[in-house]
């Protein structure tokens, strides 16, 4: 799979470039300010951009834009975006445009390298991967006559890890339960919310994204 990186801190740049390469991704481009990832987001056509928020030269938002910018070009452009704190602003932002895969890391998960590795592979083909600390904040959010609110404790633990991208498999391991109580869980949040029942792994959780955003 073809990546274009783009990250401000030298290091880190490098890091990742050495990280993605070992694990059979191509980095096509490593940049570090919005202008040039713009440029090579349009010339290279990655299968996936992984892009840090803030890049220069403004240092707030330039990374998202010029990612955003490029997927109004490139409908199927995959994004998947690195950010040093949960930004709620621009998790909303990224999940209104839900034309590819999509995805939103803090970079302290990137210590992780098979979750992270995971995440890239995820967004690239279509997917989605959210930070579980940003499904956590934007479940929090109150709101009046809520239909989360409807929503059990267990309910909510199942939510967060459909959204991060789980199966009911991996999420019945992951909570120590059988299969058939986690189909129950996702069945009941599925009609509470309510949400066409489906089983395609991404689209549920593309699914789910989509109604924690319009909230």
């Amino acid at each position: 799979m073809r990546v274009v990186l783009a990250e401000d801190l030298a290091l880190l740049r490098d890091g990742l470039t050495r990280l993605l390469e070992a694990h059979d991704f191509q980095v096509v481009a490593a940049v570090d300010n919005a202008p040039m990832l713009l440029d090579a987001l349009r010339r290279h056509r990655p299968d996936v951009a992984v892009v840090d928020v803030r890049l220069p030269p403004t240092q707030t938002d330039e990374g998202l834009r010029a990612a955003l910018d490029a997927r109004r070009e490139n409908p199927a452009l995959p994004i998947l975006i690195l950010s040093q704190h949960v930004e709620q602003l621009y998790a909303r932002e990224l999940l209104s445009d839900r034309s590819g895969g999509i995805g939103y890391l803090l970079k302290d998960r990137i210590g992780d390298v098979r979750h992270f590795v995971d995440a890239v592979r995820r967004v690239a083909e279509g997917g989605a991967a959210m930070d579980p600390e940003v499904i956590s904040q934007l479940l929090a959010r109150p709101r009046r006559d809520d239909p989360v609110d409807a929503l059990t404790p267990r309910e909510r633990e199942v939510m967060a890890l459909v959204a991060e991208g789980l199966s009911n498999r991996a999420i019945s391991h992951r909570l120590y339960v059988s299969d058939k109580a986690v189909s129950k869980h996702t069945n009941n949040i599925f009609g509470k919310l309510g949400l066409p029942a489906t089983e395609d792994h991404n689209r549920r959780v593309l699914a789910v994204l989509a109604f924690l955003q319009s909230m």
